[in-house]
C-alpha cells in the first residue's frame, strides 16, 4: 500500500485501511451520545403520575368553605371518588384562583364542581366557570374543627399546588421555578413538600405566618431545598403549615 493510497481527502472515497477505523469512531460516537442521554434522563427525578383526572368525569361535592387565605373545601357530602371528610384545595382555569368565588361563601355551606387533579396524597378541584363551579345551597353548615399540631422545623420544596398536583409534570424543581412563581402570583394554593412525613402527609399548604398570603419573601426560595419553620395545623386530612419567613434557608 502506498501513502497516496492510505491518505484521507475529505471530498473522495475514504482509503480502505481508514474505513474500519471511520465506522468504529461514528459508532463509539453515536453510543456515547445515547449513553449520556440515558444517564441524565435516569438522573432526573421521576415526576409522577399526577395530572388531570378528566377520567373521572365531572367531579361535584357538598361541604363547607374555609379560607386558610387560600380556598378550601371541607367536603360533608362527597362521592365515590372524593369522600366526606375530605379537603379540597380549590383553584380556577389556568393560573387563577376562586378567591372572589369563595369570599363571600366563607363560613357556608356550598356545592363545588370541577375537575380534579391528583398527584398520589395530593389533589386539587379546579372549578368550572361562574356558579355553575361553586355556588351556595341550603342546609346545616356543620362545626369544622381545626387541630393544631405545633411548630415544627421542616426541609423540603414550596411548589405550587396546581402544577404539582398534575397539571404540569414535573411541577416542580428549578426548571419549574418561573412557571410555579406565576402561579403563585396569581394565588394558585401553594403547597410545602416536605422530605419527611408530617402527621402522616409529606404535602402542607403553606401559608403566611398569620393566615395571610405566601409572604414575597418566600419566593426567592421556591422550588430550591430549603429549611424553615412555622406552626402546622390539620384541617380535616389537610395540613397546613403557617410559614414564619425569617426562617427561611437554602440548603443546597
Amino acid at each position: 500500500m502506498s501513502d497516496k493510497d492510505s491518505f484521507f481527502v475529505g471530498y473522495l472515497p475514504a482509503p480502505k485501511a481508514l474505513r474500519g477505523l471511520l465506522l468504529a469512531v461514528c459508532v463509539l460516537f453515536v453510543s456515547g451520545l445515547a449513553g449520556f442521554g440515558l444517564a441524565l434522563g435516569v438522573a432526573q427525578d421521576d415526576p409522577g403520575e399526577g395530572a388531570f383526572r378528566f377520567d373521572y368525569g365531572r367531579q361535584t361535592v357538598t361541604g363547607v368553605v374555609e379560607l386558610t387565605p387560600y380556598p378550601l373545601l371541607r367536603v360533608t357530602e362527597g362521592n365515590e371518588r372524593i369522600p366526606a371528610g375530605h379537603t379540597l384545595m380549590l383553584a380556577g382555569g389556568g393560573k387563577t384562583n376562586v378567591e372572589d368565588r369563595a369570599i363571600p361563601l366563607e363560613g357556608q355551606l356550598a356545592q363545588a364542581s370541577g375537575v380534579m387533579l391528583e398527584r398520589g396524597t395530593l389533589d386539587m378541584l379546579q372549578l368550572r366557570g361562574g356558579r355553575n363551579g361553586l355556588q351556595a345551597v341550603e342546609g346545616a353548615v356543620p362545626e369544622m374543627g381545626t387541630v393544631p399540631l405545633g411548630r415544627w422545623k421542616l426541609a423540603g420544596e414550596i411548589c405550587d399546588g396546581k402544577c404539582l398536583a398534575g397539571a404540569m409534570r414535573p411541577g416542580r424543581g428549578l426548571a419549574h421555578k418561573a412557571c410555579a412563581n406565576l402561579c403563585l402570583l396569581g394565588k394558585v394554593p401553594p403547597v410545602f413538600v416536605s422530605s419527611q412525613p408530617v402527621d402522616g402527609s409529606e404535602f402542607l399548604l403553606i401559608t403566611g405566618p398569620n393566615g395571610e398570603h405566601l409572604p414575597e419573601k418566600a419566593y426567592h426560595y421556591v422550588a430550591q431545598f430549603i429549611s424553615l419553620e412555622g406552626e402546622v395545623e390539620r384541617r380535616g386530612d389537610l395540613l397546613v403549615l403557617r410559614l414564619d419567613p425569617d426562617t427561611l434557608e437554602v440548603l443546597r
